[in-house]
């Protein structure tokens, strides 16, 4: 029963990472893109597509174009502080899209492949 670091592989969602706090993270933003990528009506869809575009907007404001896996579970540390405003400014009259452990964590998913430590 090798792990995958014991196979030399990389795991789920292609950083190797000794640091705890990334792998946490990443659990979750890979749970939170899946249940991104499951039917929701189709408002809803519309909704988390729009949260999803302001997030990134925001994590482009906080990271920048080049940054670690690590500064953005920095930023997802804090994110608590200032997504669910951003969720119901962009998505009023949606309330069941800003569901945090789906959209917040499918968006930091989706920019998470951009860091300079992701697999290519």
């Amino acid at each position: 029963m090798a792990g995958p670091v014991l196979r030399g592989s990389r795991p789920r969602g292609g950083v190797v990472s000794g640091d705890p706090a990334v792998a946490a993270a990443r659990f979750a933003w890979d749970d939170g893109a899946a249940r991104l990528a499951s039917p929701a009506p189709a408002a809803v869809a519309r909704a988390r597509r729009r949260i999803v575009t302001a997030v990134h907007d925001e994590l482009r404001r906080r990271v920048g174009m080049t940054f670690t896996t690590r500064d953005l579970v920095r930023v997802y540390d804090g994110a608590s502080s200032w997504y669910l405003d951003l969720a119901a400014r962009i998505a009023p009259k949606e309330p069941d899209a800003w569901d945090p452990a789906t959209t917040l964590d499918g968006a930091f998913s989706s920019y998470s492949r951009s860091a300079s430590d992701a697999r290519r």
